[in-house]
């Protein structure tokens, strides 16, 4: 196969330097390794800046694979440049993997692997394997090419190219999902970021195996494999915090892929309105997101989310069920809707969250998250106790009169 110019590209384009990716190359070859590759969403940007469908935003790192004796590798790089160049070296021998920082730019090397998973959203058993079988550890096509930085090859072995050229996200293989279902979201942020859409025989894939996956048992409170909890919250952190995520979820919504997280969140037609709500209100998007699940504390619960977070979503079920049976009428003072609110069981964020979800209430619920709340009595305990109160019960008695009394005179 001819060599590709793509190393020549990339050495030109800003964050990469071609010193880098030489020093790199001659390491690879002084080792007597086969390949030593680029990887992921490095070759996969290049080929969509080359072909001008989107800009070129640098690489904060470089990810390669190692066909041959890394450590060797990693030996050559050493001897081959001087120390202020190599300016990190950090091993982890569980994965096989070393993070470098060359020339100021972050690398993360590992040794070429192959993987099977024991059962469906469980952990894959690893075990050291080639280029190619590293590849078809992938989630989509178009993240399935490699760089080789020896012979300057591009390697595709699975029409990753073809599919940029499509629009298409592209599972590798039929049981790609039911393997791990956690590329459901990572197609949605790819398919968010880069303009993207399943082909339809990922689609296809994606509905059969959802279909025929026992989410039924673990809604009903059964056990969900813990590594796929932990991989769908990852997965989650990623699209709220550095995706677009309104484009992410109505792509995810669109592929009828809700059920993944809960049936309840496919539906939810306030997303966009309740997360743009939390943000103004200073809150987290997970929680406020998972507000309009069918149990939002089970999902909560099962996706490992934070404890605190998780308080709030109780408390929201608590505040739900306050509102609807024993809350003051709505032509009650402010006094009377605050001294209630804040008896309540439940977090103040509980009270945002009820905020975005639009409940009948929140005009109420607003004003005192807004406003109510930071109103003080006008005079301190301090002056109080000047003006001849002691400390205890009746000092504070007064001071929350007080306080009520300048929030009904507002």
């Amino acid at each position: 196969m001819p060599p590709s110019g793509l190393v020549a590209v990339l050495a030109s384009l800003p964050g990469v330097s071609a010193g880098l990716l030489e020093a790199l190359r001659r390491a690879a070859v002084a080792s007597g390794a086969v390949h030593c590759a680029l990887v992921g969403g490095t070759v996969r940007d290049l080929l969509l800046h080359r072909s001008g469908l989107v800009p070129w935003s640098g690489v904060p790192d470089l990810d390669l694979v190692v066909e041959g004796d890394l450590q060797a590798l990693v030996g050559c790089l050493a001897d081959q440049l001087e120390p202020q160049r190599l300016s990190r070296s950090q091993w982890h021998d569980s994965f096989g993997t070393v993070s470098l920082t060359l020339d100021g730019i972050s690398l993360d090397l590992a040794r070429a692997r192959q993987e099977s998973y024991p059962a469906p959203a469980e952990n894959p058993v690893v075990r050291p394997g080639t280029l190619a079988s590293d590849l078809v550890r992938r989630d989509f096509s178009i993240n399935a090419m490699a760089l080789d930085l020896i012979s300057d090859v591009l390697i595709d072995p699975h029409g990753g190219q073809a599919a940029l050229q499509a629009r298409s996200l592209v599972f590798l293989h039929a049981a790609s999902v039911a393997d791990d279902p956690t590329r459901v979201i990572r197609a949605a942020r790819y398919s968010a970021r880069l303009g993207l859409d399943l082909s339809a025989d990922s689609r296809t894939q994606l509905a059969t195996t959802l279909s025929s996956w026992p989410w039924p048992a673990w809604n009903g409170g059964g056990v969900v494999p813990p590594a796929l909890s932990t991989r769908l919250r990852m997965e989650l952190d990623r699209l709220l915090n550095h995706e677009p995520w309104g484009e992410a979820f109505d792509r995810l919504s669109c592929w009828g892929a809700m059920p993944l997280v809960d049936e309840g969140l496919q539906l939810d037609p306030r997303r966009r309105r309740r997360l743009r709500r939390a943000q103004r209100l200073g809150l987290p998007l997970m929680p406020a997101w998972l507000a309009a699940a069918s149990q939002p504390l089970v999902v909560a619960q099962r996706l490992q989310i934070p404890g605190q977070q998780q308080r709030w979503l109780a408390g929201l079920e608590t505040l739900q069920r306050w509102l609807q049976d024993d809350a003051p009428p709505a032509s009650a003072s402010p006094s009377v809707w605050t001294q209630a609110l804040e008896q309540g069981d439940w977090p103040a964020q509980s009270v945002a969250l009820l905020i975005c979800l639009n409940h009948p209430h929140w005009r109420m619920l607003w004003r005192w998250w807004a406003r109510w709340r930071t109103v003080q009595s006008p005079v301190t305990a301090k002056e109080l106790m000047a003006a001849g109160w002691t400390a205890g019960p009746e000092l504070g008695g007064e001071l929350r009169r007080r306080r009520f009394q300048c929030l009904d005179l507002r």
